[in-house]
């Protein structure tokens, strides 16, 4: 009986499961396929590809650590001061109070790890929704940052710091990608083999029923929010390295892009489910997409504007194929034929055309 279930299902019912992974790949398709025409010759240089690939190395540990802060129904908007503010303590440890790098490395992940656990016990203790609780802490960790820097710019620092950011493994590839990749990858084995990953997923399916099963609801996403901030740390040394300075303001859309990447990956933002190689793939796909852009000679705010809309079709579609899920729609080409949402297609094709017109008209004002 099951096996003739199994024959009855249409091909469109066996790729349904894969649709969050299925989109991106399929996204990430398009963009190759359109630049092939556009302007291979810059795109797919190998210079350009190791641009791509430092990018999305950038955002690989933070996704890594979105998936499982999401996956438990919670939000991070901290995470770009987070990063900020630990770079600008290591680098005055290192420029001013002359701190081995190392030592200097070492605090700033710490420090990450506990402006994470401040966050975790606003959420948990003092009960702040996550969306509020870590946009004031966005603003408080900025100001410190502010405070601290008092508008310099430091830079120039030891091989260390550079190499964390832009060094190279001789013959293989560079460190950021290294650091990146083993990121998703201990991510991975969290979520596939620990119960730290079991939880998370069971705490966002059902926090209520997790907590009656002994799950120790607050304390794991405590654990999730100090695992967020040490790798938003981690990402803020990265960056300083890879531009060799830092200052106050620096990663300003650390949040929207980790975010929007791990959203588009397929994890769900109503909680229950997560995917960190769709997390690696959604980097792959934002970081791709923008250096497109570029590589088009399109105007800078040109390419905010499209990248924005980008993100927001990209986003909207995925959290619509996951509500559906949600609410137990009969199959995705059913869910596809009722009358809201033809009409969500219908605004996203407008969106998509409004979208064509914006690049056209960048084209012609930037003369390209």
């Amino acid at each position: 009986m099951p096996s003739a279930i199994n024959n009855n299902k249409t091909i469109g019912d066996r790729l349904e499961p894969y649709m969050a992974i299925l989109g991106p790949l399929a996204m990430i398709g398009l963009i190759m396929a359109f630049m092939a025409v556009a302007d291979p010759a810059r795109y797919f240089r190998p210079s350009n590809i190791n641009i791509i690939l430092l990018e999305a190395a950038l955002y690989m540990p933070m996704a890594m650590a979105m998936t499982f802060v999401i996956t438990q129904r919670g939000i991070d908007l901290s995470i770009g001061s987070v990063a900020a503010l630990t770079a600008i303590i290591m680098a005055f440890m290192i420029k001013q109070y002359h701190f081995s790098p190392l030592i200097a490395v070492l605090v700033a992940l710490l420090l990450g790890g506990m402006f994470g656990l401040i966050n975790g016990l606003v959420i948990t203790k003092l009960k702040v929704p996550d969306l509020i609780g870590t946009l004031a802490m966005d603003l408080v960790y900025r100001g410190f940052a502010l405070v601290i820097a008092k508008g310099l710019v430091l830079a120039r620092f030891p091989d260390l710091i550079t190499d964390i950011g832009r060094g190279e493994i001789s013959g293989f590839l560079p460190v950021p990608v290294v650091i990146g990749i083993l990121a998703m990858a201990i991510g991975y084995f969290l979520l596939k083999r620990t119960y730290f990953g079991r939880y998370t997923i069971a705490i966002g399916s059902n926090p209520d029923a997790a907590a009656m099963t002994g799950i120790a609801v607050d304390r794991h996403k405590i654990y999730a929010y100090m695992l967020m901030g040490a790798m938003a740390g981690l990402a803020g040394l990265m960056l300083t390295g890879k531009l060799n300075a830092v200052q106050a303001t620096s990663a300003p859309y650390f949040n929207l892009h980790t975010i929007a990447a791990v959203v588009v990956g397929g994890t769900s933002l109503f909680g229950g489910r997560a995917s960190i190689f769709g997390s690696f793939i959604g980097v792959l796909l934002l970081s791709m997409m923008i250096n497109a852009l570029v590589t088009l000679r399109i105007e800078f705010f040109w390419q905010s504007v499209a990248s924005g809309v980008v993100i927001i079709l990209s986003v909207a579609f995925y959290t619509w194929i996951q509500k559906k899920d949600r609410d137990g729609a009969k199959g995705f080409l059913a869910a596809m034929s009722t009358p809201d949402n033809m009409r969500l297609l219908r605004l996203s094709g407008l969106l998509i055309a409004a979208l064509l017109l914006l690049f056209g008209l960048g084209f012609s004002t930037s003369g390209v």
